[in-house]
């Protein structure tokens, strides 16, 4: 099945000017613009923009609100952080002056310690002392005593004859003096 195509223009076609630029409906064509532009300028001016005005205006007073509401908080955080810093350097300082009184404190109890550790070595150190003395002096009570029976028997060893005991402790003691 075959379609005809039409080529033929229609005979009744459009044959005046464009619609607008027609002289007979011209001036009627500009009155109905200039009474259309009028009635539409008057709505736009009595209803529309002055509706668009207040909303701008609604918007200009929220944001000044809000940058107002902004400003408030940013200064009551400025204080707050400045409190919040004072607050901190405080307790710096508190925790300072306790570290400090306590490691005084802990410092004299040590002085204390030492100190009563000290005496009670020196008092050690006297009685060693003391006891040494008398070790020594007993040691040398007993060494005049064997010094005259070695150097008895050394000579009687010697010569054969055992020698008199004043003699042997005079020598003895005049050794010990030098």
């Amino acid at each position: 099945m075959a379609t005809e195509a039409h080529t033929e223009v229609p005979a009744e076609g459009h044959k005046g000017a464009f619609p607008p630029f027609e002289r007979d409906t011209f001036a009627s064509q500009l009155l109905w613009f200039a009474l259309s532009f009028v009635i539409l300028y008057l709505v736009m001016a009595k209803l529309a923009l002055p509706r668009v005005e207040g909303i701008l205006a609604q918007r200009r007073r929220r944001i000044e609100d809000d940058l107002n509401s902004a400003r408030r908080l940013k200064e009551e955080s400025d204080a707050e952080l400045v409190a919040y810093e004072k607050g901190l350097a405080d307790a710096r300082s508190r925790a300072q002056t306790m570290a400090s009184e306590t490691r005084h404190q802990l410092n004299a109890e040590a002085e204390e310690a030492r100190k009563a550790l000290e005496d009670q070595l020196n008092t050690r150190l006297n009685e060693a002392d003391r006891a040494i003395s008398a070790t020594k002096q007993a040691a040398l009570g007993n060494v005049r005593g064997i010094a005259i029976e070695a150097a008895g028997a050394i000579v009687e060893r010697l010569i054969g004859a055992k020698p008199g005991g004043k003699t042997v402790e005079s020598a003895v003691d005049a050794v010990l003096k030098r």
